[in-house]
């Protein structure tokens, strides 16, 4: 399993909504960079190719990345608002 990098991440409180965080991984294994969007609550999480997004290629189910799989990898790296500045 290759190691996923976070290049830069943000917590925002999204107002009345729930909070989440927003970060920019990397990941050698797929090949490409993904916008990973991550709430409070374990396993929601959502994930896009960056790549694609910035490329201007379909945004459909097709740039669409198993959030779980993810979550379980980069929630104890990513979620922290404690010691985060926001």
């Amino acid at each position: 399993m290759s190691i996923l990098e976070i290049v830069q991440k943000a917590y925002h409180k999204n107002g009345r909504a729930q909070p989440f965080y927003v970060a920019i991984v990397d990941d050698p294994a797929e090949g490409d960079t993904k916008l990973v969007i991550m709430f409070d609550e374990p396993d929601c999480t959502a994930v896009l190719s960056l790549d694609k997004l910035i490329n201007d290629e379909d945004i459909s189910s097709r740039n669409s990345y198993s959030g779980d799989r993810y979550d379980a990898r980069l929630r104890d790296a990513i979620w922290d608002p404690e010691g985060d500045e926001y």
